[in-house]
């Protein structure tokens, strides 16, 4: 069965009766003219689909816990779709925690993930109720056993294990192989459990923790990752007499950025899952684990799309035709920082004939701030709408300011109603933080 992740547009997108595209029953040129632009767009139908395909396609092993990776977009309207959808979160920082708390979210539902936890972001997060923190080396068992003696607390964890897997997606989002800053390295695990046991008695650990990568298409890394994380914990029950619980397998689920692209649907990822976890328990004579999967991408970027008007443009002689936009490297790091590729349309000619071949630029002083390098689009005039498809995940949370650029507007949209989720940075708030010293006035 096809699920959302597999499609490049959010699942309510068709072309209206203006010609122009529309997405959660919202003409694009609309919101443009309403919100400006830049502008994320996200379409509340398509996040709810892919959630209920995720507790759909697990709906049948009974110990299933779905954690967003608030990473991948956060913001206090995500939580609340999250809670409402029955999604609890996964954190990697104290902002995260905060937005989570300030939405109202139970915290009891959420996980602290990261490899440099700070005192003060752990001490927020036992604070703030986080039900388990991933431990992810020696220096934050140290560090969480001192916090957590100080709140005179018991804190559950996970160790964050780098299960020795490598998956063919880009080396910047390849986090299981053995050469990662993260987790703790097969052959460091005994020395932590030891460390646990003996002297870290203000530690509880009830399971592991491995995540092995991002963008992922293939089925066997996940069957392979969950035996190595059951031979562990066989491993440590025989050695230590740790009877392990939790079983945490990451993220990672792959999307459909482009033609080309040919993601796993849900479901056979569950399947995939699920008959691993059954062959393993069974092979080491082990009862099934309480599971928890980090779902972040997969749940919201299909849902994102960004919006841009055309500006200037250059033609090369003999070279390119590059069209500028008005955003860029600060609103969609992706391209520059992973040469990201994207579906793109001229949202105010959707049935335009592609007969130019463009590159779609951004308007930062770098030579490196480009959209999309060489692609087929209509002829574009100055005022045109340009749709950036498939633009969810990581292109809000790895925003910048970058040449004093505001960040931009997002909305979700959702039968015809479209609400602001974030609102577009002001210059004011641009230098709110910005401090001269009294010896310069």
């Amino acid at each position: 069965m096809k699920t959302a992740n597999q499609e490049i547009k959010p699942i309510t997108t068709k072309i209206n009766a203006n010609g122009n595209i529309e997405v959660g029953g919202c003409d694009l040129i609309e919101l443009a003219n309403t919100y400006g632009t830049p502008l994320y767009v996200y379409d509340e139908a398509t996040i709810r689909s892919i959630t209920q395909s995720y507790k759909d396609a697990f709906k049948d092993y009974p110990k299933i816990n779905m954690m967003f990776a608030a990473k991948a977009f956060m913001t206090k309207a995500i939580c609340k779709i999250m809670s409402e959808e029955g999604f609890g979160l996964d954190l990697c920082s104290g902002g995260e925690i905060y937005t989570a708390k300030t939405a109202g979210f139970d915290m009891s539902k959420t996980l602290f993930n990261g490899n440099n936890k700070s005192f003060d972001e752990l001490n927020y997060a036992i604070e703030c109720g986080i039900k388990t923190i991933s431990v992810d080396n020696f220096f934050e068992l140290a560090l969480l056993n001192d916090v957590a003696k100080s709140n005179n607390k018991k804190v559950r964890i996970l160790l964050r294990i780098t299960p020795g897997i490598e998956c063919h997606t880009h080396e910047y989002i390849q986090t299981g192989h053995l050469d990662s800053k993260f987790g703790f390295d097969l052959t460091q695990i005994d020395e932590a459990v030891e460390l646990i046991k003996e002297e870290y008695t203000n530690l509880e650990l009830v399971g592991l923790h491995a995540h092995i990568g991002s963008q992922i298409f293939e089925k066997q890394v996940y069957y392979d990752e969950i035996g190595v994380l059951f031979k562990e914990i066989k491993r440590i029950k025989d050695k230590y007499s740790i009877n392990l619980t939790e079983l945490n397998l990451g993220g990672g689920l792959g999307i459909k950025y482009t033609q080309h692209d040919k993601p796993i649907s849900v479901y056979d990822l569950a399947k995939t899952m699920t008959e691993s976890i059954e062959y393993h328990s069974k092979e080491y004579g082990m009862e099934m684990p309480e599971i928890f999967i980090e779902p972040g991408r997969s749940i919201v970027g299909t849902a994102g799309i960004t919006l841009y008007t055309a500006g200037s443009s250059k033609q090369v002689p003999k070279g390119r035709k590059y069209q500028a936009v008005d955003g860029g490297m600060s609103d969609n790091a992706r391209p520059s920082l992973y040469q990201a590729q994207y579906t793109v349309e001229v949202a105010n000619n959707p049935n335009g004939k592609s007969d130019e071949k463009v590159t779609i630029a951004g308007r930062h002083c770098e030579s490196g701030d480009i959209l999309a390098k060489d692609i087929m689009l209509p002829e574009i005039e100055e005022g045109d709408t340009i749709c950036f498809y498939t633009t969810g995940a990581y292109g809000y949370s790895m925003s910048s300011n970058y040449n004093r650029v505001l960040k931009s507007a997002a909305v979700l949209v959702n039968n015809g109603k479209s609400d602001i989720i974030i609102n577009r940075q002001t210059y004011e708030q641009l230098c709110e933080s910005d401090v001269i010293p009294d010896r310069f006035k």
